[in-house]
Order: C-alpha cells, then sequence, then structure tokens
C-alpha cells in the first residue's frame, strides 16, 4: 500500500505545517503529487494507526467497488439488485486496475464513484421520484474530483462540448473553489504546485515502464526512447481532439466512456489502476447485449499481459515487436474504443432532437 503512505505523510505534512512537496516516503521515494486541496482530505489518515489505515484503505475500496458495480449498472440502465452487484463485485476483484488499487492504496475507485455518481444524477433523481432539475447541483462532484487529481477536468469541457454550459460552469466553479481552499490553507505549497509541481511529470514516475498504460507509455516503448517528445505531442493531440468530437456525438452513454478512455490515454502517465473505468464499460457492453464482446474486455483486464513482459530496469524499453501489445494492451483498447465509437458516431450521427435535449441523460 505504497500511495496510501503517500496520502498519510501529505495529511500529516498539512497537519505539521511541513513541506509538502520536499518529501518522499517508502523505499521508492515516493513523493506528493496532488493538488494542496487533496493532501487537506488525507489528514484524516493520521489519525489511525498504520495498520488500521491499510485495513481500512482495503476494506474502503472494495466498498467502493460494489458502489462503483451498482452505478455502473445505473449508469447502464441495468437492474441493480443487490445479488448480482455481490457477484459482480466479488468478480471485479480480479479486473487487474481494480486489484492494483487496492494492492497499492489508491484513491482510483473513488474519484470514478464521485464522477459517475455526478454523471447520473438526473436517472437518481428520477428514481427517487424527483425533478430533474433537483437539489442536487449536477457537476459539483466533477470539479471536486478535478480538485483532487486534475484529469476528471476534462468532463467539464465535455459538459461544454455538449452544450451544457449551467453544469460546465458549476463544474469549473466547484473546482475552482477546491484551488481557492487550498490556497487559503496552504499558501506556500499551493504557490510551489500550480507554478512548477504541476509541470514536473518526472516526478509522477517513469514514463516509459509498463506500469504506465497512457499513450505515452505506448509510443515510449514502442519507438525504445524514454521520450517520445513531439511524436506524443502529436499523437495525444490527434486523440483528444477525436475522442472529444465522437463523445460529442455519441449517446450520452458512450460519450462518457470515450472521454473517459481520452482522458485516460492522452495523460502523460496513466497508470494500470488508472483504468478502474473497465467497470462501467462492461457494464454498458452487457446492457447493449454485446456478451462476446464484453467477455474479450474482461480478458483483457484479467490476463495481466503487462507483468508478464520482462520489466526490470530498462527492460520495458528493448522490448521486441511481438511483445509490445502484450506491454501496452489498456491503451491499445482504449484506441480500439474510440476507433468503434467514432465510426459508429459517422453511421449514426447525433439528430437535431438529440442534440437539443443533451442536458438529459438517456437510459435503458
Amino acid at each position: 500500500m505504497a500511495d496510501a503512505l503517500v496520502y498519510r505523510a501529505e495529511g500529516a505534512a498539512v497537519a505539521n505545517g511541513t513541506d509538502l512537496y520536499g518529501f518522499t516516503v517508502t523505499p521508492w521515494h515516493l513523493p506528493a503529487t496532488y493538488p494542496p486541496f487533496a493532501a487537506l482530505l488525507f489528514v484524516p489518515a493520521t489519525w489511525l494507526p498504520l495498520s488500521a489505515l491499510k485495513v481500512a484503505f482495503a476494506v474502503g475500496n472494495a466498498a467502493l467497488l460494489a458502489l462503483l458495480v451498482r452505478l455502473s449498472c445505473r449508469f447502464a440502465g441495468l437492474a441493480p439488485r443487490p445479488w448480482p452487484v455481490l457477484a459482480a463485485t466479488a468478480a471485479g476483484l480480479w479486473l487487474e486496475p481494480v486489484f492494483q488499487t487496492l494492492l497499492f492504496g489508491q484513491i482510483n475507485l473513488a474519484l470514478a464513484c464521485l464522477l459517475l455518481w455526478d454523471l447520473t444524477i438526473p436517472q437518481a433523481l428520477k428514481e427517487q421520484g424527483g425533478p430533474p432539475s433537483g437539489r442536487l447541483r449536477k457537476g459539483v462532484a466533477v470539479g471536486i474530483a478535478a480538485g483532487i487529481k486534475l484529469t476528471p477536468a476534462i468532463f467539464i469541457l465535455y459538459a461544454l462540448l455538449r452544450g451544457r454550459r449551467r453544469e460546465a460552469a458549476t463544474g469549473a466553479a466547484a473546482f475552482a473553489a477546491t484551488v481557492l481552499l487550498g490556497a487559503l490553507v496552504l499558501p506556500g505549497a499551493s504557490a510551489e504546485f500550480w507554478t512548477r509541481r504541476l509541470y514536473e511529470t518526472d516526478r509522477v514516475g517513469k514514463a516509459w515502464i509498463v506500469d504506465n498504460q497512457s499513450l505515452q507509455g505506448l509510443l515510449a516503448r514502442l519507438l525504445h526512447t524514454p521520450a517520445p517528445g513531439a511524436v506524443w505531442w502529436v499523437a495525444a493531440g490527434g486523440v483528444a481532439v477525436a475522442g472529444l468530437w465522437t463523445a460529442r456525438r455519441m449517446d450520452e452513454r458512450w460519450g462518457v466512456l470515450v472521454v473517459a478512455v481520452t482522458a485516460l490515454l492522452v495523460s502523460p502517465i496513466s497508470w494500470s489502476h488508472h483504468w478502474v473505468w473497465c467497470v462501467p464499460l462492461l457494464a454498458l457492453l452487457l446492457a447493449e447485449g454485446r456478451v462476446r464482446i464484453a467477455v474479450a474486455v474482461a480478458v483483457v483486464f484479467t490476463a495481466r499481459t503487462l507483468w508478464l513482459v520482462p520489466h526490470q530496469g530498462d527492460l520495458d524499453l528493448h522490448l521486441p515487436w511481438w511483445q509490445q501489445p502484450l506491454a501496452s494492451p489498456y491503451p491499445l483498447l482504449g484506441l480500439a474504443v474510440i476507433g468503434c465509437a467514432a465510426v459508429r458516431a459517422r453511421a449514426q450521427p447525433m439528430s437535431p432532437a438529440s442534440s437539443s435535449s443533451a442536458s438529459t441523460m438517456r437510459y435503458a
């Protein structure tokens, strides 16, 4: 649970008034990489003994997986009955991104739940008998998630592209509030993060190792270079444009998943445990009756091929061509998702009616 130890150290730095971005912990010398707002949320991690904290993370992430399964069912239009949800949760523990999240004590499941809950608010209110414009303000949770780990901010841009200006403004305001709160409580750390640490991508880790399942990781290993440079910038820009264009034209459910996959691909580093969005992806495939494709996707996320190739030291940079797909299964699958969605979007363009009602999620 190396990441849980980092979170605990961040909370301790806030509680003790020490340098938030000046420490490293664990034998891997891991530093703090999240915005100051996230460190404020990690203060309670210092209240528990280390052994109790690890238990809390393990139990909490297992519970969050069950919540993510339930939210994914609601998102996909499946009835979230108790026993199927429990069975899917048990099976979901075998998915490599989920297992790695528990192993490292990560917060990926919490962020995915926060985002998916926000994105399914209209359906939740409908189930509760409330109006779509009810008491829950859509976009707030997305803004908070972006304040914790930045990459969810792409969903604010997505809402804007879909014409949901109020939702985008709400998300942007919530994100700005997290930045302001961090600046008020930790002014020095905030100045350091937003002017310096944010741009030190190598601080997060080596982009070329197999752990990194982003587009940059794929290209670094494919080109046998630790810094793909301009090749990655061009590829990431093209994928970002293609992904957002496709998401804008898709129905809401596929649009959300395409945006999530796009974020994972274009981020400089997307560790394998960031790909917990495989859970709602599988739910949506099953809801559409694409059982064979769902099985194939589940195999990709359980096979753990990235750990089977040589990856000690700099061996990741010297993989032969036939091992490249094994080392980069998730970005290749992500590119396939965007490609298939783009073909589907071109074949079935959004009608004016669906464009005007884009602010309301549609469910089976």
